[in-house]
């Protein structure tokens, strides 16, 4: 997974930058294109009741934590909105007219489920993987000199003012790169899991202790949509670095290795 800007203190060139591996080029690909359909789905299946609580209980009689400011979609054929029609003479009727986008929670639910284990699965693997053949302590982890150094920052400031190095098409990161990367891969991927299993009455019936860690099952919802905000700018910086600093090569590399 990876945007391949080079640290500014670097004096790696493009041409000597290690690529891809298959291992991680197939577990990119296959974790892009699982989270961009869990993305999807979750919004469906948040439409249907886009307020977030604290808790075990929530419900639309139970004061919100957060509510979303998009429209609720409990019908089965669409948006059903009630609205007045004056007829003259300080009269006037109401009626119901039902949009025309239909609740996607259905399939969306079966669709997400599924989804989940693709990520799930590439996670694992990317992970496994990383950890054995030192990839992770290797290109993924920040020195802790460079952070105690204040690199990430400077790396932050130089990419906000568009000062953009050329990309390799793979290691070495950047020091803020390796730093995003590892909060993702060791901190919110985990965590999206955990509290969708908590979200699951199969899971946590056969592992009840997941209640007890995030509150119950409200404040699992509520942790999974803000780790998936999180995750949704996380993926949107990571398109526009790979937009910025080539993307022709970093296409290249990611799908051929080189």
């Amino acid at each position: 997974m990876a945007v391949e800007a080079v640290d500014a203190v670097s004096d790696v060139t493009p041409a000597e930058h290690a690529g891809h591996r298959a291992w991680v080029r197939i577990c990119h690909w296959t974790a892009a294109l699982s989270f961009v359909v869990l993305a999807v789905t979750g919004i469906f299946i948040l439409a249907v009741h886009p307020r977030l609580y604290w808790g075990e209980v929530g419900n639309s009689l139970t004061p919100a934590l957060l509510e979303i400011p998009i429209t609720a979609n409990h019908q089965p054929d669409g948006w059903e909105r009630t609205a007045t029609f004056p007829i003259g003479d300080g009269k006037s009727f109401t009626a119901s007219r039902t949009y025309p986008i239909f609740n996607q929670n259905g399939w969306a639910r079966s669709a997400h489920f599924l989804a989940a284990w693709f990520l799930f699965s590439a996670g694992l693997v990317y992970l496994a993987t990383a950890l054995i053949t030192g990839h992770a302590s290797r290109n993924l982890s920040p020195p802790l000199k460079d952070i105690v150094a204040g690199k990430p920052i400077e790396d932050a400031k130089r990419y906000l003012g568009g000062r953009f190095d050329a990309a390799g098409g793979g290691p070495p990161y950047g020091s803020l790169q390796r730093l995003s990367y590892s909060a993702v891969v060791f901190l919110l991927f985990p965590l999206m899991v955990l509290t969708g299993m908590t979200m699951s009455p199969a899971m946590t019936a056969a592992f009840p202790f997941l209640l007890d860690i995030f509150g119950g099952f409200q404040s699992a919802r509520t942790i999974h949509f803000f780790s998936f905000a999180v995750l949704a700018l996380f993926f949107l910086a990571h398109l526009a670095m790979v937009m910025l600093t080539g993307a022709r090569r970093q296409l290249r590399a990611m799908i051929l290795g080189r």
